[in-house]
């Protein structure tokens, strides 16, 4: 019975899968199956994948018969970890872990059955972070977690990579990532939360990538973090937030927000960014017309045109940003 079950599900990231798992291969705790899930790859990832099942008898190469979306080649994968694990631990195939991560996740969620997710810091790119657990807890209720990323300016759940799930959890959640959510992870981990803890280690236990170009990465020229804020204090405010508390934050997170999209109106900033945020506010019932920007846009152009050093500086950063 393998304690963990270590999954990676890919799609063409040859240039990277080979660190990813040659860092699950080096753990110091051993007790592991990994699973190696194919989407149709059209590049070298199969071969990689194939070469490391032939020297390691823990890894299973598994293939999908057609090609999938991410979030169903995740599920797919998350579907298949062995009946008895005890804990699954996604390990994304452009990531990777530190040689302690399994060791080290595994004794704190063994410690109290009340912990759902365990996570860690991790290094995004050169940046440590992870902040939001005082440093020396190692279990805090899930609640209070979901208060923290909510009024508190925190995220400790970071990805899919910076984070172990209870294995009975994963079973019970079919299908494990809902689908039509704008994050599917961050929204599941939020779930989690609402009924479980949250076990912490005070360590860089992965890495996430950040010079590659994957669905995240994309996402980041759509400045996503007030759109991402929103979404998780409109789905799950109300359970942990009092109504006093849910309604200060939300009219403040809301104001900022529209005055955003104004800002981005003056920019010009293109379809796909429209494309977006409004499929983002789609997902909490939220359409997004307009009728929505006439004031927000209004009040931006009134506040540069009060002051024309800033004007003039984000003159210069929109012609930057067209290359001109």
């Amino acid at each position: 019975m393998p304690a963990v079950s270590v999954v990676t599900p890919f799609y063409n990231t040859g240039r990277y899968l080979e660190a990813c798992i040659q860092s699950v291969l080096a753990q110091t705790f051993p007790d592991f199956e990994y699973l190696l899930v194919d989407n149709k790859s059209t590049d070298d990832s199969l071969a990689i994948a194939r070469k490391y099942a032939a020297l390691d008898p823990r890894i299973v190469v598994l293939e999908n018969d057609e090609f999938v979306g991410q979030v169903e080649n995740y599920n797919g994968a998350l579907a298949k970890i062995d009946a008895r694990s005890e804990f699954v631990k996604i390990v994304q195939a452009d990531d990777s872990i530190f040689p302690e991560c399994l060791a080290r996740m595994v004794e704190v969620a063994r410690r109290d059955e009340r912990i759902g997710i365990v996570a860690s810091y991790y290094l995004k790119g050169h940046t440590p972070t992870g902040s939001g657990v005082p440093h020396d807890q190692w279990r805090v209720p899930g609640r209070d977690v979901l208060r923290t990323i909510m009024i508190g300016n925190a995220f400790p759940l970071g990805s899919p990579t910076t984070v172990m799930y209870r294995a009975s959890i994963v079973r019970a959640r079919k299908p494990c990532y809902a689908l039509g959510r704008f994050h599917e992870d961050t929204e599941m981990a939020c779930e989690i939360l609402l009924e479980h803890d949250l076990g912490y280690v005070p360590q860089i236990l992965s890495f996430l990538r950040t010079d590659n170009e994957s669905i995240m990465s994309a996402a980041r020229r759509f400045n996503p973090v007030p759109l991402d804020h929103l979404i998780i204090l409109e789905r799950f405010g109300r359970a942990v937030l009092t109504k006093e508390e849910f309604e200060r934050q939300s009219t403040a997170e809301w104001r900022a927000y529209y005055g955003f999209l104004g800002a981005s109106v003056l920019a010009a900033r293109g379809p796909d960014f429209w494309r977006y945020h409004r499929k983002g506010l789609a997902t909490i019932g939220r359409e997004l017309t307009r009728a929505d920007l006439a004031l927000p846009t209004l009040k931006q152009f009134a506040r540069l045109a009060l002051n024309p050093l800033a004007a003039a500086g984000s003159f210069r950063e929109l012609r930057a940003k067209r290359g001109q």
